[in-house]
């Protein structure tokens, strides 16, 4: 029978509908419990929902029990009938509940009296995380329309729970528990920090301000103009205030923000506004929103990431003109920096010296102010969206910028925990300043060169720092990318003469131009439905000579006199495309020698990122230097499986047995045609895969950074044997998570537990004494 009330869909419509308009959570359980029992006609609807340790079930609402039983009744996870349906994970529908041997009941609750029972379980993303049900006084078994009701209801609920959930609303943000509420984000900037939050609000609202218009435009112009001004006087001293703390090249995000004040951009269609007899803060306003609303909708992101920049210089401007500069933010030492929408000039008003950590709800990797993070060793969550941010000032909050965890109300447990994890990782990085100057050679005299992966200047002192031997990935598109056009042969030429002086005579792999995908220009936008299949890499660059071949010319007048460069090419997928873009660099290489530039013949490689180019490995490898796998696009092809999705982004795992067996078939090919092969993904600075890939037979492993160090300890204390051993049992195995089991339990077993991720046995539920496993030692032998 359908519900009361009209078709099934009808009734579905109206709760949600219902429950979405109340805010409080457990008034929508209540409102939920209420409206199931009236349209199915039952005598009782309750929700049971599992403690966040996942050891209880909880009444958390009821239509028709005993409401003072709301909160105290609780089953244990295979207890009474809610906990069989939780562990079956499907509907049970029976006439005469108290006869099943299961049932279990609970005085408290008053449900004696009722006979029927239908529970369906709430699961999210494979979760259980509850359970629905019904109960009616007489003995019938519900229909199968009812049942068909009741599951569909539990679906639209099992998102509004996780939700809930995640942001603390049913057991935790708030109530002073401590109970180590996690909330998910992206991960800025790498570190773990422990501090006290302190929320950063904007310095003025754009939202609130009305439309009027004025008599006097030209009097609103001069006060916008004062006010632009002003802002601009702020970025100055902003820049100046962090010059000695980040590289020129993280300095031009400011030149940025000036630009967008300009006559010619933000500023100038204020103005043109204001004369036509709106005033200025109603001006500033819908320009502002326009901008923001144009850059929101755009896919790539990068691009989408300006829209805060945006927003963040419009509210400096109505702060002046409302005659409000909003003042310093005064924080105390050990202070995690928490707000809505951090920015660039946020950071640079609060003293750096205090600031342990930064958790944005909004932004993502790619937001200048995670490039700040980044530049200046702050550990950083962007993306944190479920973070009831306006709840946590004052109170003691984790960062943990590795898995881009935020743990609120964290337990002494949980805290001691991630402290020690910050005092190891500085007592490794003490230890591991020995292995600077020691080559990465096994035990076993076999040698593995260990590069690193740039992208703004930045990186070298670090890269440098840590002993790189060369440069095995420079994203040139990182400069284009901070422009607001293409960057001239010249401007390009001394960008790259800066890296290939810096690590001269090691040699720097620049890869050409590879945007598309999830990297955009805003002066050259790529719309498409499915930008990872489309137009990116060399195949925008081949259809664009113009482009491709500036860029060549200025990494070739780069390298006179030094003669370290490498080119790469990305995103190759057939023969024809390595061909095609040898005749244009071979045309460059003879006009800059025309023109007089004394130019050795580089070395011309390929990254293998499609499984295409993984089946033609030996047929490219014939025509170019080397080889270099990008593991990271070649595990997200091989696999479809996009990781920046969360419904997916489990499956992504670069132990797949099918990504192993790709790696090896690259490394055997290349090495059958006598050309060199690296790799420069993530993968290359696990240190236990760098054990793996060595025993493939890479020549080079390409990184990050701080990376580096972790590896070169292991690569030394290990032999070739043995690491082709650990390949041999490894290539056996059909299962991801057995593989980085065995992998871990082998590194653990020699010493070498430390080198995991830092946070990787704290992600999970916690197990008493599991760091202490594994942080015996950590001085690092030579």
């Amino acid at each position: 029978r359908e519900p009361a009330g009209g078709s099934m869909l009808d009734t579905l419509r109206r709760i949600v509908q219902e429950v979405n308009s109340v805010d409080d959570f457990h008034s929508a359980l209540n409102l939920i419990v209420q409206r199931v029992s009236e349209a199915m006609k039952t005598d009782v609807c309750s929700i049971y929902l599992l403690t966040p340790e996942r050891t209880r079930y909880v009444l958390m609402a009821t239509q028709g029990l005993r409401q003072e039983s709301v909160g105290v009744a609780t089953l244990g996870v295979s207890e009474g009938l809610v906990g069989q349906v939780g562990l079956r994970e499907e509907p049970i529908n029976l006439d005469n509940a108290p006869s099943h041997p299961r049932f279990h009941f609970l005085p408290e609750t008053g449900e004696e009296m009722f006979h029927s029972f239908l529970g369906v379980p709430i699961i999210h993303q494979r979760e259980v995380l509850g359970v629905l049900v019904v109960q009616q006084r007489s003995e019938r078994r519900f229909d199968e329309s009812e049942e068909a009701f009741l599951v569909t209801m539990s679906a639209q609920l099992a998102a509004a729970i996780a939700h809930a959930e995640a942001t603390g609303s049913i057991f935790g943000v708030g109530t002073g528990q401590q109970i180590d509420v996690r909330f998910s984000g992206v991960a800025g900037a790498p570190g773990v920090a422990v501090g006290t939050a302190h929320v950063l609000y904007p310095v003025a609202d754009l939202d609130a301000v009305p439309d009027k218009q004025v008599d006097n435009p030209e009097v609103e112009v001069m006060r916008f103009q004062e006010a632009l001004e002003s802002v601009r006087t702020d970025i100055r001293a902003l820049q100046a205030k962090l010059s000695s703390l980040l590289p020129a090249e993280e300095q031009a995000l400011f030149e940025v923000y000036l630009r967008m004040l300009d006559d010619s951009a933000l500023g100038g269609e204020v103005m043109l506004l204001i004369r036509d007899g709106q005033w200025a803060q109603g001006a500033l306003r819908q320009i502002t929103q326009e901008h923001v609303h144009q850059f929101e909708l755009m896919e790539d992101a990068y691009l989408r990431e300006r829209a805060a920049d945006i927003r963040d210089l419009g509210r400096r401007v109505l702060a002046y003109l409302q005659d409000n500069e909003g003042g310093k933010a005064e924080v105390e030492p050990n202070t995690i920096l928490v707000g809505e929408e951090l920015t660039p000039t946020m950071l640079g008003e609060v003293d750096r010296e205090h600031i342990v950590g930064m958790v944005s709800r909004l932004g993502s990797g790619n937001s200048h102010v995670a490039i700040l993070a980044r530049a200046m060793g702050i550990p950083t969550v962007m993306g944190c969206v479920d973070l009831p941010f306006n709840q946590v000032e004052g109170t003691e909050i984790i960062v943990d910028g590795y898995s881009g965890l935020v743990l609120t109300s964290p337990s002494p447990e949980m805290t001691r925990q991630y402290r020690e994890v910050i005092y190891e990782e500085e007592q490794l990085a003490l230890g591991l300043e020995a292995l600077h100057d020691l080559p990465s050679t096994t035990s076993d005299n076999y040698r593995v060169q260990l590069w690193v992966n740039t992208g703004l200047m930045s990186d070298v002192t670090r890269s440098l720092e840590q002993g790189a031997e060369g440069v095995g990935l420079f994203r040139t598109e990182v400069p284009f990318m901070m422009n607001d056009r293409f960057p001239s042969e010249e401007e390009q030429r001394q960008n790259y003469r800066a890296q290939l002086q810096a690590f001269h005579p090691a040699k720097v792999t620049m890869r050409t131009l590879d945007i598309g995908g999830d990297k955009s220009l805003s002066y050259f936008p790529i719309h498409e439905d499915n930008p990872f299949l489309g137009w990116r890499g060399i195949r925008v660059t081949l259809d664009h000579p113009e482009i491709f071949l500036v860029q060549v010319r200025a990494m070739l007048r780069a390298s006179e006199g030094l003669n370290n460069l490498r080119i790469m090419l990305p995103m190759i997928c057939n023969v024809l495309e390595v061909e095609e873009a040898q005749h244009f660099i071979h045309r460059a290489l003879y006009e800059v020698r025309e023109e007089g530039a004394r130019v050795e013949q580089p070395q011309v490689g390929v990254m293998i990122e499609v499984p295409s180019a993984v089946y033609q490995a030996r047929h490219l490898a014939r025509r170019v230097d080397f080889l270099s796998v990008g593991s990271n696009d070649l595990t997200q092809y091989l696999l479809a499986v996009d990781r920046n999705n969360a419904r997916v982004a489990d499956l992504y795992h670069p132990f797949h047995p099918a990504v192993l067996l790709a790696l090896k078939s690259v490394a055997d090919d290349a090495h059958m045609e006598g050309k060199q092969v690296s790799i420069c993904g993530e993968l290359a600075g696990d240190p236990g895969a760098a054990l793996l890939l060595m025993a493939m037979g890479y020549d080079i492993l390409s990184m990050n950074a701080s990376n580096l160090s972790r590896v070169k300890w292991v690569i030394r204390n290990f032999t070739l044997q043995e690491s082709k051993e650990l390949l041999d049992n490894i290539l056996r195995m059909d299962n991801p998570y057995v593989i980085r089991s065995y992998l871990n339990h082998a590194l653990d077993k020699a010493g070498f537990g430390r080198l995991l991720r830092p946070t990787q046995t704290l992600s999970g539920p916690m197990d008493a004494g599991s760091l202490a496993e594994t942080t015996s030692d950590v001085t690092p032998t030579a």
